[in-house]
């Protein structure tokens, strides 16, 4: 993911007019946005400096100098920090990858949520373990362990799109929550692997990669279209695990008495049936 730190300040330079911050357009421009001398003049560093920051060639940089280019951008919070992230990689010995393990107490945790669909997320967005409910849900026990992704199944698989029916919004928060992970983590192969493989199978990732959007998922709401269950609303919210960093629980949280939670109730027993 080398050209990060690049592509991520030519795109937020490109959204900028310059009269939004005090400079005149003097007509048509060549490139929207803001030119590079522009930003170094108002962020207070050589042009030649930005130059090589923006070509991935400049030295340390400081503070200072990220939190004024922050401020010239117009950065929100989760961009400064990605910002942050590119500018500085934490360069790590590469390992081979050893399969991921969620701990006992973690799976006892999610089954301990018989109401509520929860599975765990890598960096990466592979699904790492579930519980039954949302196995009901998502089917995880029968897809193959590699396919056990949640924006290879967006992008890849044939059912991906008529799972969501807003799945061009899902599709958008997705691959922005993923470059968040892929800016704090450059150096892990699962995330390579991941975005290499869609950019060459998914022009409608490439398109979104592109977008250098970040934006944390943690909470928010699904429409997921399940052939069972019908059409159900999915509040859901994200939990970190401080004991384990590269771990996210997601759980999926309708409101007791909806009538989500009743055809998720329905799904349920029909899958212990089933079984």
């Amino acid at each position: 993911m080398d050209g990060d730190l690049g592509d991520f300040l030519r795109s937020r330079r490109a959204r900028i007019r310059p009269e939004e911050v005090g400079l005149a357009s003097h007509g048509r421009r060549r490139v929207p946005g803001l030119r590079r001398e522009e930003v170094a003049q108002l962020a207070g560093v050589s042009v030649d400096y930005y130059i090589r920051l923006e070509q991935g060639r400049g030295p340390s940089v400081s503070d200072a100098v990220l939190d004024a280019i922050s401020r010239v951008l117009r950065l929100d919070d989760e961009e400064h920090a990605y910002l942050y992230a590119v500018a500085r990689p934490q360069k790590k010995r590469e390992r081979r990858r050893a399969a991921p393990r969620v701990r006992p107490g973690i799976q006892v945790l999610l089954d301990g949520m018989a109401h509520n669909p929860a599975f765990v997320l890598g960096p990466a967005m592979d699904v790492l373990a579930w519980n039954a409910l949302a196995d009901a849900l998502s089917g995880f026990s029968r897809m193959p362990p590699a396919r056990r992704n949640v924006v290879r199944h967006l992008f890849l698989d044939p059912d991906g799109r008529t799972v969501y029916p807003d799945w061009a919004a899902v599709a958008a928060q997705t691959v922005a929550h993923l470059r968040l992970n892929a800016g704090a983590r450059p150096d892990d192969p699962g995330l390579r692997e991941l975005v290499g493989e869609l950019s060459l199978k998914s022009e409608d990732f490439r398109r979104l990669w592109a977008d250098h959007q970040v934006k944390a998922c943690m909470y928010g709401v699904k429409r997921v279209r399940h052939p069972v269950a019908g059409l159900l609303t999915l509040p859901y919210e994200s939990l970190s695990l401080p004991s384990e960093p590269d771990q996210t629980i997601v759980a999926y949280t309708p409101e007791p008495g909806s009538e989500t939670a009743e055809r998720l109730a329905l799904l349920g027993s029909w899958a212990s049936t089933s079984a």
